[in-house]
């Protein structure tokens, strides 16, 4: 997640990042002495993939700033008759009020993937099903600079994290999140409330390919737990999920 941040925002200092990268093609990707941005206020922006290894992060590269970040807001793979979502997960706010600018925002709704390749399908599981339609559908950016209920999101953001910084947390790193600012009051109620307006969004756009509107309920997390302890497999309501 810190890293999908750091891909919407500018590089923390394009002059220090350009040398760090430039450091780092120089050096072996495993050196012990290049620096861990999770660990370290350098942000020469690495990552290991088993605590020995490093390689340079793809937010180290100054030309991958402002990137395009495409989510999947559920987490999972969710296939139901009514094409009804799951709740949608606060990551997705995330990487909407923490980056330095607000990034332009595309809904989008697909539909007809879960005919190619259903949860429930047979052997053989690995051969998508031949001859079905789907479809894709785009929003309006509802992002950017514009006058967007996101940029009144932000700002309350920001000063969140001013005060969490006059509070003697210190300066806040791209990505990197104070106890306070992950499970304040303030700051869980902006997320909610932003991925709701994101929901909303999608919402939006599956109307366009001519779905009814579903139940107000299915964006709920409470509705969710009524799955209890199993995460895959056909559930109570006949949808199917799997962890992606």
């Amino acid at each position: 997640m810190a890293e999908a941040v750091r891909l919407l925002s500018r590089s923390p200092s394009t002059k220090h990042s350009a040398a760090a990268s430039s450091t780092l093609s120089k050096q072996s990707t495993s050196s012990p002495d290049i620096a861990d941005p999770f660990s370290s206020p350098n942000h020469t922006y690495t990552y290991s993939t088993n605590g020995t290894d490093l390689f340079p992060a793809p937010s180290a590269y100054s030309s991958r700033q402002h990137s395009w970040v495409h989510i999947f807001p559920e987490g999972k793979v969710h296939q139901h008759a009514q094409k009804t979502m799951r709740y949608f997960k606060w990551g997705v706010a995330r990487l909407i009020l923490e980056p330095d600018v607000c990034p332009d925002i595309i809904p989008m709704w697909l539909e007809g993937t879960e005919q190619i390749m259903h949860e429930s399908r047979k052997w053989p599981r690995f051969v998508p099903r031949l001859g079905k339609r789907c479809g894709v559908w785009f929003g309006q950016n509802v992002g950017g600079d514009g006058n967007t209920i996101f940029n009144d999101l932000r700002k309350k953001w920001q000063e969140l994290v001013e005060d969490d910084r006059r509070a003697g947390n210190g300066e806040s790193v791209v990505g990197i999140l104070s106890e306070g600012l992950k499970y304040g009051k303030e700051a869980v109620a902006l997320r909610e409330e932003c991925t709701r307006q994101i929901r909303k969004a999608v919402l939006t756009v599956r109307r366009q390919s001519g779905l009814p509107d579903e139940d107000p309920k299915e964006g709920l997390v409470e509705t969710w737990r009524k799955e209890g302890g199993q995460l895959e497999g056909q559930m109570k309501d006949g949808s199917w999920v799997k962890d992606a």
